[in-house]
């Protein structure tokens, strides 16, 4: 396959989810994901990254590669050291992150993350439930990726993914900045 590469299959995804259902209202709190981006509309998000809307200026927000952790992340200790952990391991630099719920039966319609900040980051998905296996095509390809999975695919092809299961799906997705790039990118990187 040339879209997607499976790194990790026996990550413990129990204390992740319980982290999530420990805070109330967790997917209640930022619509944006639903709100403003039509693709995903049926999605709900908490961004744990997300953009430094201080360094937008004249850019396009696909544009953007500087990001910080979001207000809402200290809630979620755990996803932020993972989400470290992983950075450290594939030498990279961690950019934008967010948990999302696909409930049953919806859908992320197709679509390419396009912008120079896609252009030059890897993006990963850990599932964290999935009744039947996550479904996800990018370009020619289709997987199914299992609780415990984390998955790298190639977001620059057109992707889609559907939830055919009986229960919401959940996912870490986020986007690392390999290190060899990082100073191209960002300049000098302390």
């Amino acid at each position: 396959m040339k879209h997607f590469r499976c790194l990790i299959s026996d990550i413990d995804p129990a204390p992740l989810l319980a982290e999530i259902a420990a805070v109330e209202g967790a997917w209640d709190v930022s619509t944006g994901r639903q709100d403003k981006i039509q693709v995903q509309r049926e999605a709900l998000a908490i961004p744990l990254r997300g953009l430094r809307k201080s360094a937008i200026g004249e850019r396009k927000r696909r544009d953007v590669h500087e990001s910080r952790w979001t207000t809402g992340s200290k809630r979620y200790p755990l996803a932020r050291r993972f989400l470290k952990d992983i950075a450290r391991q594939e030498d990279s630099l961690l950019s934008r992150a967010k948990i999302v719920c696909l409930p049953a039966g919806r859908r992320v319609y197709p679509h390419i993350d396009r912008g120079d900040y896609y252009k030059v980051r890897n993006r990963y998905h850990l599932v964290l439930r999935s009744a039947k296996g996550s479904w996800l095509k990018a370009g020619d390809e289709e997987v199914r990726m299992q609780e415990g999975e984390l998955w790298w695919f190639d977001n620059k092809q057109v992707h889609e993914a559907f939830n055919d299961g009986d229960q919401d799906r959940i996912h870490m997705i986020f986007d690392l900045l390999p290190a060899a790039r990082a100073e191209q990118v960002l300049g000098k990187v302390a």
